[in-house]
């Protein structure tokens, strides 16, 4: 039985942005001590099908170019939601990614498989976190699973309880 206005009070899908940065490629080859020995066509695959269960549009891509990684956060801007983005050797030098996701203000989950906490130090800062609405570290492929469904879970909650990303609150602050 077809129900007129039944289409209209349908929800818009959310679309989040996947982004993959440098050397995720090789994993399942690369230092599998490290980052374990699933490969990155599997960790899609889980993001995929976690993504459909929650409704939700995932565009996924990867890049070993910093440019590339700066333009699709930039293109973002119209038509994503949110970002979940593993920059890899990145979070710890790239000024221009953090920069990107502060530009487009969209809210950022940053996933990390290994915990750059327990590891190099030169791997224990991260420029985008400042700009991320949160940051998993340490928990393997997992990691994207639960920025997938807490990304969701901010997305879809009412507008008055949503916590805007910290980029989004320096803008608001800036144009007082």
């Amino acid at each position: 039985m077809f129900c007129a206005g039944r289409a209209s009070e349908k929800k818009t899908m959310l679309r989040i942005l996947v982004l993959h940065g440098p050397n995720l490629n090789l994993l399942g080859r690369r230092e599998q001590s490290i980052y374990g020995s699933q490969s990155l066509d599997s960790i899609d695959a889980a993001l995929t099908k976690l993504a459909d269960e929650l409704a939700v549009d995932v565009d996924i891509r990867q890049s070993n170019s910093e440019g590339e990684l700066v333009n699709w956060i930039q293109e973002s801007g119209s038509g994503y939601q949110g970002i979940i983005i593993n920059p890899a050797a990145y979070t710890h030098t790239s000024i221009a990614i953090r920069d990107a996701l502060a530009a487009v203000a969209l809210p950022t989950v940053e996933v990390h498989l290994s915990n750059i906490h327990q590891r190099e130090p030169f791997r224990h800062h991260s420029h985008i976190a400042a700009v991320a609405l949160g940051q998993i570290s340490g928990l393997g492929s997992i990691g994207y699973l639960l920025a997938l469904r807490g990304l969701h879970d901010h997305l879809s909650a009412p507008r008055k309880l949503k916590k805007s990303s910290p980029a989004s609150r320096r803008q608001k602050t800036a144009s007082r």
